[in-house]
């Protein structure tokens, strides 16, 4: 969520980007060869995965909104115990919209996801939604297609925030092990972001959920080796770098406070995706852990919790998010009832 106006086009000049044609063939062959690993899942952990990262994310987004008051850990654990409901902001109102569409349609488009994300705003425009989302929506009624206004935005550059990203996790689980991974997060994306960053940001997240649903709970985690499997998917020599970056931070046990500093907490794609993905490595085997260093570093808490906890919930399994906050998440039956239906149809099953 954006708590603050940017000026994008300060650093237009200085960015490069990269041919993205033989990442997109890494991710055909990289995926391809991931599939028959992926089918041992039975529906049970393939259910406690997508739960756990769909909710897991929800709980990062509202509890990384109480960070913004209560800013020390003592102080928030006592918030989260005193509060009735833990309500969500726009990042879990918009990873719900991808996931309705994905149950309704099967597939992603467009048109579908863009008219979801406006009936579902138009429902609840006190979410916290950034400028980008209304003026979009608002050009779409004057004939533009949702991608040609997304377009408009920024004196025609499009947004580079986190938005997409943030939403991102439903597409990870559903294609986690499709060659078209990639190809499906940039449809997501491109109804509010279609700069290439803003993009390039979910793609890498996607990726790191669809990384992980393909692992074991139970297995520890090579950073080495999953940061050399988000690489390849990464177009823009930001996103590569960083996830360089994310390695040496985790390997070297570097503290909250200086990886947040190199790797950004604010509210663009490049200056946030990287850190939440650190804070999940990092914190691979503890969702409570992962969540306290995504949301208690500063800057743009509540959409870095959702998405270290996206990753997070999706590695650990729903099983190892806390039931008492649970409880007290806002809609969590009905985001409980959309995570196992996307489950089961990823199985080819009945649906409940």
């Amino acid at each position: 969520m954006f708590h603050q106006s940017l000026d994008y086009s300060s650093s237009i000049g200085y960015i490069e980007f990269e041919d993205g044609k033989s990442a997109n063939k890494w991710v055909h062959h990289n995926e391809v060869a991931k599939v028959k690993k992926a089918k041992n899942l039975d529906r049970k952990a393939l259910e406690s995965k997508f739960l756990g990262s769909m909710l897991g994310c929800a709980l990062g987004d509202a509890i990384g909104e109480l960070a913004f008051r209560y800013t020390t850990e003592d102080s928030l654990y006592h918030a989260i115990d005193e509060a009735s409901i833990l309500r969500y902001t726009d990042d879990t109102a918009m990873m719900i919209g991808i996931a309705q569409v994905l149950c309704q349609n099967g597939d992603l488009d467009s048109s579908s996801l863009g008219n979801r994300f406006r009936g579902n705003f138009k429902k609840e425009p006190w979410r916290g939604y950034a400028l980008g989302p209304p003026q979009i929506f608002s050009l779409t009624e004057k004939g533009y297609s949702y991608t040609q206004a997304a377009q408009m935005l920024f004196g025609g550059k499009g947004s580079f925030g986190n938005g997409a990203a943030m939403r991102v996790a439903p597409v990870g689980l559903y294609f986690y092990d499709s060659p078209d991974l990639v190809e499906k997060v940039y449809v997501s994306a491109e109804v509010t972001h279609t700069h290439p960053l803003g993009k390039d940001g979910a793609a890498v997240l996607a990726k790191a959920i669809a990384e992980v649903i393909n692992c074991k709970r139970d297995s520890d985690l090579s950073p080495k080796t999953f940061c050399d499997d988000l690489s390849p998917v990464a177009a823009t020599s930001h996103f590569s770098e960083k996830i360089y970056d994310i390695c040496n931070f985790v390997v070297t046990n570097s503290s909250r406070t200086k990886s947040a500093k190199e790797l950004g907490t604010n509210v663009t794609a490049h200056g946030s995706v990287p850190f939440a993905i650190f804070c999940f490595l990092k914190n691979r085997n503890s969702f409570e852990n992962c969540l306290q260093d995504a949301i208690l570093a500063g800057g743009d808490r509540d959409t870095i919790g959702a998405m270290a906890c996206a990753v997070s919930g999706a590695h650990l399994g729903v099983e190892k998010l806390p039931a008492d906050w649970l409880e007290k998440l806002e809609n969590v039956s009905y985001m409980r009832e959309l995570a196992v239906k996307m489950a089961e149809l990823k199985k080819g099953l009945p649906c409940k």
